[in-house]
């Protein structure tokens, strides 16, 4: 059906006043994150502080490992020596030992040196009784009887290989398999804990090393946490040794493979599956229930408060942060997290939220606080309509303060199912408000009030006249004229006891208005303009 003409000229008339007539739309503050969460590191497979439970309270090793590795098996490892790359891209290394050893090079040739350092250059000159010789890249030096070799002042097992290319120097340490997990367990468990612990982490120390042999490279380790932290003789510890020796050769198997066995200080009570985390689903790494990890001063851990421009920095976000929500796992992880800006939303992934953020895990809950700002100053008497968010958070309550030192309650806030909140207020001076929960409170919201202030001419000529309320008495009120762009002082005068002002000039046609400074806890205010006739 069509409207008539006037009816549709109407409606429109009534939405355009309706608009015009609405409130500005409020300035969205500025939003603390409170982040807490669970655990340490990615959650998959054994919870090292959850075999540290196992094992006080009497499971084995292999009882260990069984419950974190679903359906695998114990069995021996085909492997028994390992490259592991210690240095690379270096101008110079020095290797030393207590006692003479030996230096073999590509083409054969072998050198005894004796003991004390020795300092290898791009060009792999080396000392002899004769004159110097330059030896044949790669060069194994081999250490002497029961001693072994240092690199740089850190003693390692085995022999270690030195090439030269490019001007460059790369070593690799060649080390049996064993010798390899007794400098790596102690580094990546307290060497206190119970055997058992220590041994399953042996375990599956061993079964990951092999099972995540580099590719196309000169060696089939790194030292560091880009496969396992390998800290050579000084990362030896007796009982981690006993654990190493005791489990020698053993492996994780799965289908008579070894398998990738990972592993992390905390799960916070529940492992996380390879599915969840890194998108790719595998057997034998599930989500398990782990409520031995209790153990763990990680186990739980927080707040931690971000301020958006933190969050922002931290991102890489070109636009202000306001909010953020995320996707969890079925194991509780975040799975992404969505950051709502000024200019729209993009979706980070969990471990770039972990690792830019410093955060211990990507198990999390977000709880998300922010006052919105009004548009301009609050006149006195009136009341405005706060709004703002208070999500994932218990029991916000609302917070006032005159000066934002000392806070005091105003009352709970009630909040809509999206933590949206809004409040009405009706300070009679400038007021600060924030939104407060246990350990944490959003940026103060100053709500600044204004006196409301009133201007009218009287019969009486060349007088105008006023009132400002609250009562200010003594305080100073400026009149001004309009002059082009601009307003000009034209007079002045002060409040008497009941808050009513007057003053005497030379009445010429224009606009007029009064203004008064900031005082007694009031923002500056000027009166609405009156317009003079004549």
């Amino acid at each position: 059906m069509r409207l008539p003409f006037v009816v549709l000229a109407l409606a429109v008339a009534a939405a355009t006043a309706s608009a015009q007539h609405a409130p500005p739309a409020a300035i969205p503050g500025e939003a603390l994150f409170v982040v807490s969460g669970r655990g340490y590191g990615h959650g998959v497979g054994m919870s090292q502080y959850g075999a540290y439970g196992m094992a006080k309270v009497g499971y084995t090793y292999d009882e260990i490992l069984g419950h974190y590795y679903t359906g695998i098996e114990l069995g021996p490892a085909a492997t028994q020596q390992v490259r592991v790359l210690l240095a690379e891209g270096r101008r110079a290394v020095t290797i030393a030992s207590t006692v003479p050893f030996t230096i073999r090079d590509e083409a054969g040739d072998i050198y005894r040196l004796p003991a004390g350092p020795l300092t290898l250059r791009e060009d792999l000159e080396l000392p002899t009784a004769e004159r110097p010789a330059v030896a044949v890249s790669p060069l194994v030096v081999r250490p002497g009887k029961a001693a072994p070799l240092s690199l740089d002042g850190r003693l390692y097992r085995g022999s270690l290989q030195v090439s030269a290319q490019g001007g460059f120097l790369r070593v690799v340490n060649l080390a049996g398999l064993e010798s390899y997990l007794q400098g790596v367990v102690a580094g990546e468990m307290p060497h206190s804990w119970p055997l058992e612990a220590l041994s399953a982490q042996a375990v599956a120390a061993r079964s990951y090393a092999l099972a995540n042999l580099v590719k196309g490279k000169p060696f089939d380790l790194y030292a560091d946490v880009r496969s396992q932290v390998y800290l050579g003789v000084a990362g030896e510890k007796p009982r981690a040794t006993e654990a190493v020796q005791s489990t020698a050769g053993e492996v994780v198997l799965y289908g008579g493979k070894v398998a990738s066995t990972l592993y992390s200080s905390s799960s916070g009570g529940k492992t996380a599956s390879a599915a969840d985390v890194f998108g790719v689903p595998i057997p034998y790494l599930v989500s398990r229930p782990d409520p031995w990890d209790k153990l763990s001063p990680y186990h739980r851990w927080g707040p931690v408060l971000l301020g958006a421009r933190t969050v922002q920095a931290k991102l890489g976000l070109e636009a202000r942060v306001l909010d953020a929500t995320g996707a969890v796992t079925p194991s509780g992880r975040l799975r992404s997290l969505s950051v709502q800006t000024t200019t729209g939303s993009e979706a980070v992934p969990a471990s770039l939220v972990r690792t830019a953020l410093g955060l211990r895990s990507t198990w999390l809950s977000i709880g998300v606080l922010r006052l919105d700002r009004p548009s301009g100053p609050l006149v006195f008497g009136s009341s405005v309509r706060l709004s703002g968010t208070s999500r994932g958070l218990a029991s916000p309550m609302l917070a006032t303060s005159a000066d934002g030192a000392v806070w005091a309650p105003a009352g709970p806030l009630v909040r809509e199912a999206n933590g949206n909140v809004s409040f009405t207020v009706k300070p009679v001076r400038t007021t600060r408000y924030r939104i407060e929960v246990e350990g944490a409170a959003s940026s103060a919201l100053l709500v600044q009030v204004t006196p409301r202030l009133q201007l009218v001419r009287p019969a009486e000529p060349g007088v105008l006249t006023g009132t400002v309320r609250p009562k200010l008495a003594a305080a100073a009120i400026s009149l001004e004229r309009k002059s082009a762009a601009s307003w000009v002082p034209v007079g002045q005068a002060t409040l008497d006891d009941t808050g009513a002002f007057r003053v005497e000039l030379t009445l010429v046609p224009g606009s007029y208005r009064a203004r008064i400074s900031a005082t007694d806890g009031l923002a500056a205010g000027v009166s609405p303009s009156l317009q003079v006739t004549g």
